[in-house]
């Protein structure tokens, strides 16, 4: 559901992006001329409907995050309110669908949502993308300033706002070692402290590698990207095995 969900997104975005991309991506099929309009509003449908369609097969709770995460995407790209204009807000309407509720729905496919549990995973990893989901910002300041877009790095440039994002990368992780000495957590103890330490530790590392060099952020596949991936997969890793020891 949320695969085919995050397709749809991307198509959505890329359809509203494509001025944009004329400039910052012009091999993407839309700018490239490879695609139609149309073929791209045709499988952005497809995925929503399809998503919808799964979510609603599983429950009618991940049905109503699924609904939440489809409008939250829609707002980053489509107007009126078209949050990619408007810095931080940008980052909160892709960090809470697919950080906050992207784990929310997944704990709803076993247990009930109602509970403050999984709204607290979901928020570690909700603060972690609020300011990870900025390096993506980085590498399209020159297409977003002429268009409008005030993300992060054209607002404050690229050394500031790799300071403004480095502690989401650290702090979030330390509330999954907090939550489990707390009692709120009810996975294994000792490995879900360990996890929050390590990944944060690991995160600090990444924020050295965009520290050291923030100018080398505004060129495609700066080495910080791959290790955030690894970390999300790792984290995500993490927490299932805690909660089946």
């Amino acid at each position: 559901m949320a695969a085919v969900l995050n397709a749809g997104s991307n198509a959505l975005n890329q359809i509203f992006d494509l001025e944009l991309d004329r400039i910052n991506k012009p091999e993407r099929m839309l700018p490239a001329g490879q695609m139609t309009m149309r073929e791209a509003w045709a499988i952005c449908c497809a995925a929503f409907i399809t998503a919808l369609a799964i979510a609603a097969w599983i429950n009618w709770q991940c049905f109503l995050l699924a609904v939440a995460a489809v409008f939250l995407t829609a707002s980053y790209s489509v107007p009126p309110l078209r949050t990619k204009r408007h810095g931080i807000w940008a980052n909160l309407t892709i960090a809470i669908p697919r950080g906050t509720l992207l784990f929310v729905a997944g704990w709803s496919v076993v247990k009930t949502i109602a509970q403050p549990e999984p709204w607290w995973i979901g928020a570690v990893f909700g603060i972690y993308f609020l300011g990870a989901t900025t390096t993506k910002d980085f590498s399209d300041i020159e297409g977003d300033r002429v268009h409008g877009c005030n993300t992060l790095p054209v607002l404050y440039g690229v050394r500031k706002a790799a300071y403004l994002m480095s502690p989401f990368l650290i702090f979030p992780f330390l509330l999954i070692a907090a939550g489990a000495l707390a009692g709120v957590l009810h996975g294994n103890r000792l490995l879900l402290v360990s996890i929050g330490l390590a990944l944060s530790a690991w995160g600090s590392y990444i924020a050295y590698l965009i520290l050291r060099k923030p100018e080398e952020l505004s060129k495609e596949n700066h080495v910080s990207w791959k290790h955030m991936y690894l970390l999300t997969v790792t984290a995500q890793v993490g927490m299932a095995l805690a909660y089946l020891m």
